[in-house]
């Protein structure tokens, strides 16, 4: 199936010296709609029997993706990837820095949409605790995670059954929703997507209650996350953040993340 061919080669393309790209944890998310809704979102390109290419349409006008490592500059594969996307109705394009697609797009009159600040945070080492309390998220506590969820970001509609969802598509197999708590009020939650041992595993997404706001739960629960994905045995922990939220980005560095140079999507001209 479609979906899961897609994040099985999303697994194998992760790695430390890549630039930031599409992650099994971006499908993993988006399966909070469902298995249908993911396979109808989700775009391969093959040749011979092997993806070379996956994208994810996440909403109506913005095309995510990305390219096998040994296929970036692949000429015959960037011009069928412009063609595609060309004749979509695909507004917005992420795709990775560095491909002969990307260059192909401005070409063809693509412009640079605003920054995005993508960061990483090493995992070689034990992260400090978080000094909160900090529960990993089951079925049976799966409203607590999707009302943080939706108390952080004000457009959202994740609720209970869609965590289900979330939970039962294959990147969840290897991914970890966590809770902190301010006292018994539950203020901060994330969920973390390995890619497997020795790869970068993502936070998506990570988000604080509004009514917990400024005591220091985003710090906590972005260490919480680290550690998590620390022990899954990921490499390095992964996120990427509007330039223009300024506070997001100093959350992450206070939880030890390094900032990376600024990545751009593409837009129609």
């Amino acid at each position: 199936m479609k979906p899961h061919e897609a994040v099985r080669a999303l697994r194998e393309w992760q790695h430390d010296d890549a630039p930031f790209q599409l992650h099994p944890g971006d499908l993993g998310w988006y399966w909070r709609f469902g298995e249908e809704a993911t396979a109808a979102a989700v775009r391969t390109w093959s040749r011979d029997g092997r993806i070379l290419a996956v994208g994810l349409l996440d909403g109506p006008e913005l095309l995510r993706l990305t390219i096998a490592p040994d296929a970036r500059q692949d000429e015959d594969l960037a011009r069928q990837l412009a063609e595609d996307v060309l004749s979509s109705e695909a507004v917005y394009l992420e795709s990775p820095v560095g491909t002969r697609f990307k260059e192909l797009m401005f070409e063809n009159g693509w412009q640079l949409d605003e920054p995005w600040t993508p960061l990483r945070r090493d995992l070689t080492e034990p992260v400090p605790d978080p000094g909160v309390r900090v529960e990993v998220i089951g079925p049976e506590q799966a409203h607590l995670h999707a009302a943080v969820i939706r108390a952080s970001f004000e457009k959202s509609t994740f609720t209970d059954e869609r965590w289900h969802a979330m939970a039962g598509g294959p990147a969840y197999a290897d991914a970890r929703c966590l809770v902190a708590y301010d006292g018994d009020d539950a203020a901060a939650a994330v969920t973390v997507w390995s890619a497997g041992p020795g790869r970068p595993g993502l936070l998506e997404p990570m988000g604080v209650h509004r009514d917990h706001r400024g005591r220091g739960h985003g710090r906590a629960i972005t260490l919480a996350a680290a550690a998590a994905l620390r022990d899954l045995g990921s490499s390095s922990a992964l996120v990427c953040t509007p330039s223009s939220n300024a506070g997001a980005v100093a959350t992450y560095r206070s939880a030890g993340f390094e900032q990376l140079p600024e990545v751009y999507d593409q837009r129609r001209g």
